[in-house]
């Protein structure tokens, strides 16, 4: 089989959506596949005509959602070939301007339902594209991201609790709300540190660099910025607690990475956040809600012995979870 896949640069980012999309093209390599990665610069349309005009009629072209708006004038020729890849739709993003978010769900009515199949990594975000965008029942497929072996977090022997979250500092992934939900536990001894880029929204950034003066936690709190695996893995290592008030997920794939480690988890349930997770793993609060996160986490903070007892059952969770020969033999099967 060969495949083009489409997404804006760069593609070696860290990000939950990229990372499943070099997981599965670098699957699809080892299989024997064909795959070729086209970078394109944002929602560049003529580069998108350009790549696409460059396509053999043997190629596979898929499309990831975030480069969907370049090929916004392709209407016709994507009609019944291209492939998407839904992580989550664009205009679902919480901080758009109005005109934003009426350009990117225009663009996503007028292309999702035309494709010949769509690929989504959530069945919560297969129903909304259902609902929200008319994409026919029959052309959408569900392939959850896979996770790594990893191994179970040690912790951070204290006597504080090292909370981590990992979510590019944009609206959605509601750090905010994580941030305001802290604050309120100024007798507890905890840190956090939140791993992501800043360069989605440089806007949200600076606000969340503010805020976190405003609250007096600048002892308390890192902003690590984009790292590399490696650090990431020394943190996931020293982490007793994760924590995400997400506003929207199309999976949750830094979830099932804290899963697979044995990490406890405090999350608001945008979206399939909190799908599949078992309550004696996770709290679970409503989205936007830091008054009932800051609850949750004050149990999971105080209690050592609740932490652990949750751990545990966060560990035998994250073993049950696919690997990622299997999800790329599923993605695979969804190309067919």
């Amino acid at each position: 089989m060969r495949l083009a896949l489409f997404v804006p640069a760069p593609f070696a980012t860290i990000s939950g959506g990229y990372r499943y999309d070099q997981q599965i093209v670098a699957g699809l390599r080892a299989l024997g596949h064909d795959v070729d990665v086209n970078e394109l610069d944002g929602d560049d349309a003529r580069a998108a005509a350009a790549a696409w005009s460059a396509l053999d009629a043997s190629v596979l072209p898929v499309i990831d959602g975030l480069a969907l708006p370049a090929f916004a004038a392709l209407g016709e020729a994507l009609a019944g070939r291209a492939i998407g890849l839904i992580h989550h739709p664009l205009s679902r993003e919480d901080g758009l301007a109005a005109e934003d978010h009426a350009r990117l769900r225009a663009i996503e009515a007028a292309l999702l339902p035309r494709l010949a199949r769509v690929i989504t990594t959530s069945a919560t975000t297969a129903e909304q594209l259902a609902a929200d965008f008319a994409v026919p029942a029959a052309a959408l497929r569900v392939v959850r991201p896979g996770t790594a072996p990893a191994p179970r977090s040690r912790g951070s022997a204290g006597p504080g609790c090292a909370v981590l979250s990992v979510g590019a500092l944009v609206p959605r992934k509601g750090h905010d709300v994580l941030l305001h939900a802290l604050a309120r536990l100024n007798d507890l001894d905890w840190t956090l540190t939140i791993v992501g880029s800043a360069d989605r929204d440089r806007a949200h950034a600076a606000m969340l660099a503010a805020l976190i003066a405003e609250l007096g936690l600048a002892s308390q709190v890192r902003l690590a910025g984009e790292i590399g695996a490696d650090a990431l893995e020394t943190l996931w290592q020293g982490a007793d607690l994760f924590a995400l008030a997400t506003r929207w997920e199309g999976y949750g794939m830094a979830i099932a990475e804290a899963l697979k480690r044995g990490l406890p988890v405090a999350i608001t349930a945008g979206g399939a956040a909190g799908a599949d997770l078992p309550a004696e793993a996770a709290s679970i609060c409503l989205p936007g809600d830091h008054v009932g996160l800051s609850k949750a986490l004050r149990r999971m903070i105080f209690d050592l012995p609740l932490r652990r007892m949750m751990a545990d059952a966060a560990w035998h969770a994250g073993a049950a979870l696919p690997d990622w020969p299997e999800q790329v033999r599923a993605f695979a099967a969804a190309l067919a």
